[in-house]
């Protein structure tokens, strides 16, 4: 089945997210790498990254996946924000890189108005300098699936398909799918023939293979809305079923499969959403 994991905080230091999963049980992990606020952060010392390496083989969680801070926009129109969007997004890359975390999720951006087209082919420009600037990285960028709010791109599979198409060195790209995102998108899950329809549709338009984590989201908005607000499992419009026909698919065995749900300090929410998802597995 999925590695089950959560997003866990770095407060007090990367290597922290780790004690907090042990807390919560999660077997896999998603984290910032740097203060998602902010648009840079210092360099990471290499006490810090010594830390976190030796914390996440005592504890044995993994696969790491890393979030890019929402701040990045690399579909904008505007050479400023773009600009610095491509710093911020290629400085990363690069502490992922140093810390070992293999996979990077990017929302793949807004175009603002300026039209999908453009969005896209400011998306693919953006992520060929990135390529181009940093050879040999192992560190992959996973485009994630979204809701469609606004001008976001992404919520169509044939989006992110153009993008895997059309960037260079596309190989060091994969997908992160986020059940809210492709639901509210328009993409049904609830159902077993819903469900087979929607990853059959993946697999044409995009591919499995390049499936590499799934970020599991109940949604508090219904099918098609366009909404993108999380909620705890089984407690949303998908509805436990949805998440059963996902954990029972082996053909995602050993992704990490993510919680983004809402939670508070003592992190029983992401227990409690544990113990439902792993009461799924037939």
């Amino acid at each position: 089945m999925l590695r089950l994991g959560a997003h866990e905080s770095i407060a007090g230091g990367l290597h922290k997210a780790f004690d907090r999963g042990v807390d919560a049980g999660c077997e896999s992990l998603q984290i910032w790498v740097k203060n998602s606020r902010q648009w840079s952060a210092p360099p990471l010392d290499d006490d810090a990254v010594r830390h976190f390496q030796e914390v996440r083989e005592r504890t044995g969680i993994g696969p790491v996946v890393a979030h890019a801070a929402y701040l990045i926009n690399i579909a904008a129109p505007k050479p400023e924000l773009y600009a610095k969007s491509v710093r911020a997004l290629t400085a990363e890359v690069e502490r992922c890189e140093t810390l070992n975390v293999p996979y990077l999720v990017l929302h793949p951006g807004s175009h603002t108005g300026a039209g999908v087209e453009t969005g896209l082919a400011r998306v693919v420009h953006a992520l060929g300098e990135i390529h181009a600037a940093m050879p040999g990285y192992r560190t992959q960028i996973l485009l994630e699936t979204t809701a469609g709010q606004g001008t976001n791109l992404g919520a169509e599979f044939e989006h992110l398909a153009y993008l895997l198409a059309e960037t260079p060195e596309n190989e060091r790209l994969g997908i992160c799918l986020d059940t809210c995102h492709v639901f509210t998108a328009g993409y049904e899950l609830r159902t077993p023939e819903g469900y087979a329809e929607t990853m059959t549709a993946f697999d044409h338009v995009i591919g499995l293979d390049r499936l590499k984590a799934i970020h599991l989201n109940d949604s508090k908005y219904p099918l098609g809305s366009r909404r993108d607000r999380h909620e705890h499992i089984g407690k949303g419009y998908l509805g436990e079923e949805s998440f059963r026909h996902i954990l029972n698919d082996a053909r995602l065995d050993g992704l990490p499969g993510l919680l983004e749900t809402p939670k508070s300090k003592d992190l029983h929410e992401d227990r409690e959403n544990f113990a439902v998802l792993r009461s799924l597995v037939d």
